[in-house]
């Protein structure tokens, strides 16, 4: 997706994304899909003004570079649309009719791009995506551009990152991603054929990251001697309990804010999975090779559950094998570093 503020292309490669007085940002070596990250971590701005902030950035060697910038979900929306049957060159200014009414802005308040859904072949022929950023962060942004004379060469968007990651290994299958990279929301993307088909942001419950997301697993039952006697046998299924099939519990010994947690967690789960059970109704020539998720430090945590959960093979996305030098960025950065990497796979990095 090319934006209309593209300038010139120049030497270094910085990939950046600045929201909430949040700068996060990768300096990578290398082309196609050889990479090698020299440096990345994550900048807040705080009580710094303008000058202070590009004086600390200066001291981190990031001024005056080629950059990239990625915009974050926060800063955008995605809608998918039936498309406009209109010649190419009049498409932006259909689909700007055609959403009026989705958006959450006015129009004139913002820039916005179309690009196809999937391969442009069969059902995906009739429907597209329209990305509309509000003119406000993109000012923003570009405004900190000016301040480090970055040279700014493309603005993408993170749907599209994500895309570019989660089909560096599976491109030619159908493959899920679901980042959870800070803040309140998760993306999830489903891309077949290196192509994003679908895009959904996840509401998380306040304080998800720091939440108990299942209860442990109980204890295995002790070996019974076969020869003792038992008076009574009781079905499991006896009585007037309930059965939930999305979590293993332990009993009353279990806390309540814990089960508190596990209650709220759980609605990530349900929406997953009403995406999942969407893409196999809507897609069916594209089954689900498997997802790949990314939640920090409890990054396999989370493979473990979804995977036990919705029956798909989830695993945690790893980047260390096509990104050297990624091992060494601090644990704390990679959430907001990561969706970056993305960028540098756009082909025109």
């Amino acid at each position: 997706m090319r934006w209309p503020w593209r300038r010139a292309a120049s030497g270094a490669q910085l990939i950046v994304s600045w929201s909430g007085q949040t700068l996060a940002y990768v300096v990578a070596a290398g082309s196609g899909r050889d990479f090698t990250v020299k440096r990345a971590g994550v900048e807040i701005q705080g009580s710094d003004t303008m000058e202070e902030f590009v004086r600390r950035l200066t001291a981190l060697g990031l001024k005056g570079r080629a950059a990239h910038v990625m915009l974050k979900p926060e800063q955008y929306q995605v809608l998918q649309i039936e498309a406009p049957s209109v010649p190419p060159e009049e498409l932006r200014s259909a689909a700007r009719y055609q959403v009026k009414e989705m958006v959450d802005a006015h129009l004139d308040d913002l820039t916005m791009d179309v690009l196809r859904v999937g391969d442009g072949e069969g059902r995906a022929a009739s429907q597209m995506f329209v990305v509309a950023a509000n003119n406000s962060f993109v000012r923003d942004v570009m405004g900190l551009s000016e301040a480090m004379h970055w040279d700014v060469r493309v603005i993408d968007v993170q749907d599209m990152a994500q895309r570019n990651l989660q089909t560096l290994l599976e491109p030619a299958r159908a493959t899920g991603a679901l980042l959870l990279s800070g803040g309140r929301q998760a993306l999830l993307t489903i891309s077949a054929a290196g192509e994003l088909f679908y895009s959904r942001r996840l509401d998380l419950p306040e304080g998800f990251m720091g939440m108990t997301w299942t209860a442990a697993a109980a204890p295995e039952p002790a070996a019974v001697d076969t020869y003792t006697p038992v008076e009574e046998y009781v079905p499991d299924y006896a009585g007037g309990g309930s059965y939930s099939p999305n979590f293993s519990t332990t009993g009353a010994d279990s806390a309540p804010a814990e089960q508190g947690d596990i209650d709220r967690a759980q609605r990530l789960l349900v929406e997953v999975q009403r995406s999942i059970d969407l893409w196999e109704r809507t897609w069916t020539q594209w089954p689900l090779a498997g997802f790949q998720v990314f939640a920090g430090e409890r990054s396999a945590e989370l493979a473990e559950w979804l995977s036990r959960d919705t029956g798909q093979n989830v695993s945690a996305l790893e980047v260390a094998s096509s990104f050297a030098g990624w091992d060494t960025v601090a644990e704390a950065d990679r959430p907001l570093c990561l969706p970056l990497l993305g960028i540098l796979l756009r082909g025109d990095a």
